[in-house]
């Protein structure tokens, strides 16, 4: 028995054996033969992934005129540890590149992985690399590997497509393994918020190398290659020629404009001024271009429509006035009488005319301060609230339905909320003592009040509405499959009965085309625009010029804000630049004698005055030292420069209540 036992374990032994021998042959069978799978993962001399970059997705305007395209360039890669002792001086040459550079960038690339492929030099152009690649033979280790790179061809709307980058080690740990050392991605504008669209999918090829560094073509005929996919198209709101005309005119001036359809909240341009040529942000000498637009003093880079906060001045008395037939505390007939002021306690509030008794419509074309005032004095001293402080806080609510105080979430990266106090904010600061005296600044625009050039746009599109919005957006369509978020397509009401509007836009429409009004230079022939001027004071120097308005009056198919800044009455700059963008969108052109006009614009020149430096008064002075007549440095201190109105201590802001026409 103890015989048989030890025969039968030594088969069951010897088939175990066999087995593992089996299997461990067919294994190795696999690998060599069948499987070229672990052949792929290998790290071959003569074998090396080679990842394909997709183009970035297009960016058309709404006519899909193109704003934004690609166009090739390539990397000069290295294996580090594949590299001989080669004439350095000989390829820099080539590639047209400091020595000293190349070898930095290539003692870096050892560093990171000796090897791993690294990039030496980025972004070489099609002629550099035609001829790199007849000589590259000469130089075992390394190769090219091809990318696109973004082209602008007319060099236009820089703050709405923003620009892209190379990736951060932040955006490398937080892209969920996508991006890799040496990718770009969007840093502002459409270029980052819309990057997961843009981007598209990398691909890779598996190159085949001879031991001469020529690649051989794809191994196994690309049967482990993967494609690019390209990102997808984006079709933008924006009027190639209405934003160019746009730009064109706020030239030499720092402000912004902004242009939107009622019907839909599509931003029809988008101007922020000054202004840089997005080519110079790629190709190999944007860092360079980068750090002299960030040096130059009127901040180019800044998205003023979205980022500057402005008080939006007597823009804000349309609202108001909404407001105050929607509550009851006044009618169309309502009357007031204005000799040139009001007074709120102590406190006198200037007003550029003596209207004497005035109405809602004559008070809206005449911008009367005066009138204004008692339309937000009534609101806030109304019975039916318990105090004033309650009754602003009622108001602060109506006001931030209109898109005041918070940001309207329009589709770009970093989007400034502008300011509107709540009452508990007033509290602390008055100690709760305080009531509409204290804060009737609020009536005219001003105090403790900003919002951004969009804000004051879309308060024009909620007037030419009658009464409600689409959130401001600037993508029609994303390639064939994606829809626009939900919200850019939901209207959203401010709660005023549509029969209020009518009103307030006859005191519009009077602004700008009754005698009396304070734009009459911006009509346009034939085209009822309506609108508002404003003359909003600036603490930091001259007042800033501000337009908000729509056209046609029936049926708006444009609403406008313009703000320059520094530039004095509304009615001077900024109305009749609104007046050229609304009939160039409405009519394609603008002729007769306002074509004159607009060449004229484009060419007024209205930067703020450079600072000056600091000196004391008796400093010795030198060669580069400004000096007058006795030779002495002035006393006076230099001219305040400008900068986007951030927030200011309330205080300062209520005292500063003089015209805002």
């Amino acid at each position: 028995m103890d015989n048989y036992n030890l025969f039968n374990r030594k088969y069951v032994i010897q088939g175990l054996f066999i087995a593992i021998g089996l299997i461990l042959l067919g294994t190795l069978f696999y690998i060599q033969v069948y499987s070229d799978k672990y052949f792929l993962s290998a790290k071959s001399n003569v074998l090396r992934p080679i990842y394909t970059f997709p183009a970035r997705g297009v960016i058309l305007d709404r006519k899909e005129r193109i704003l934004v395209q690609n166009e090739p360039v390539y990397d000069l890669m290295a294996i580090p540890n594949d590299v001989p002792e080669f004439d350095t001086v000989a390829l820099c040459q080539i590639i047209g590149v400091d020595t000293v550079k190349f070898r930095k960038n290539f003692r870096k690339a050892r560093k990171l992985s000796a090897f791993q492929p690294s990039i030496i030099e980025k972004q070489l152009s099609v002629q550099t690399y035609q001829s790199l690649s007849e000589q590259l033979s000469r130089f075992p280790g390394f190769f090219v590997q091809s990318r696109t790179m973004r082209q602008y061809p007319d060099s236009i709307a820089a703050h709405f497509l923003g620009y892209i980058k190379e990736v951060t080690p932040d955006d490398i740990k937080n892209s969920g393994g996508y991006y890799r050392p040496g990718d770009y991605n969007g840093k502002i504008g459409v270029e980052k918020y819309y990057e997961t669209f843009l981007r598209g999918e990398r691909g890779v090829v598996n190159m085949l190398y001879n031991a001469k560094n020529v690649p051989k073509g794809s191994y196994a005929d690309g049967k482990f290659d993967t494609a690019a996919v390209s990102g997808d198209q984006l079709i933008s709101s924006l009027d190639a020629q209405l934003q160019k005309l746009g730009e064109q005119l706020m030239r030499n001036k720092v402000g912004a404009i902004v242009a939107i359809e009622p019907a839909t909240g599509e931003l029809l341009a988008f101007v922020s001024s000054p202004s840089y040529d997005p080519n110079l942000l790629v190709g190999r000498q944007s860092g360079n271009n980068y750090m002299k637009i960030v040096g130059e003093p009127n901040k180019p880079l800044t998205i003023r429509p979205i980022k500057g906060h402005y008080s939006p001045g007597s823009a804000f008395k349309p609202l108001d006035a909404l407001i105050g037939l929607q509550e009851g505390v006044i009618d169309p007939n309502t009357t007031f009488y204005c000799p040139g002021y009001f007074m709120a306690g102590k406190q006198k509030i200037r007003c550029e005319h003596q209207d004497f008794d005035i109405a809602l419509r004559r008070g809206l074309a005449r911008s009367c301060n005066t009138y204004a005032c008692y339309v937000f004095q009534k609101l806030i001293t109304q019975k039916k609230y318990k105090n004033q402080r309650i009754a602003y806080q009622a108001w602060y609510e109506k006001v931030k339905k209109w898109g005041l105080g918070s940001p309207l979430d329009v589709d770009l990266p970093f989007e400034r909320s502008g300011t509107l106090y709540t009452a508990e904010q007033y509290n602390k600061l008055y100690k709760n003592r305080w009531g509409y005296t204290n804060i009737i600044s609020l009536g005219i625009g001003q105090g403790e009040m900003a919002a951004t050039p969009l804000q004051m746009a879309n308060i024009m599109a909620i007037i030419a509405n009658r009464g409600y919005y689409i959130k401001p957006h600037l993508i029609k369509s994303i390639g064939k499959n994606h829809a626009i978020k939900k919200e850019y397509v939901k209207k959203n009401y401010v709660d005023i009965e549509a029969r209020h509007f009518e009103p307030v836009i006859d005191g519009m429409q009077d602004a700008v085309n009754a005698s009396w009004g304070t734009a009459i230079a911006s009509r346009i022939p034939n085209i009822i625009l309506c609108g508002k001027t404003g003359t909003v004071q600036n603490s930091r120097g001259k007042n800033h010029s501000v337009f908000i308005g729509f056209a046609p009056r029936d049926n708006p198919k444009i609403a406008i804000a313009v703000i320059v800044e520094n530039a004095g009455f509304g009615s001077t700059y900024a109305a009749p630049m609104a007046s050229y963008m609304v009939e160039k969108y409405l009519r394609d052109s603008i002729t007769g004698s306002r074509a004159q006009e607009v060449e004229w614009m484009k060419k007024k020149v209205m930067l703020p005055d450079p600072p000056k430096p600091k000196i004391k008064p008796g400093t010795k002075l030198t060669d580069s030292t400004k000096k007058d007549t006795t030779g002495k440095v002035p006393v006076s201190p230099a001219t305040p420069v400008k900068r986007v109105i951030s927030d200011v201590k309330p205080t300062n802001l209520t005292k500063q209540v003089t015209s805002t026409k």
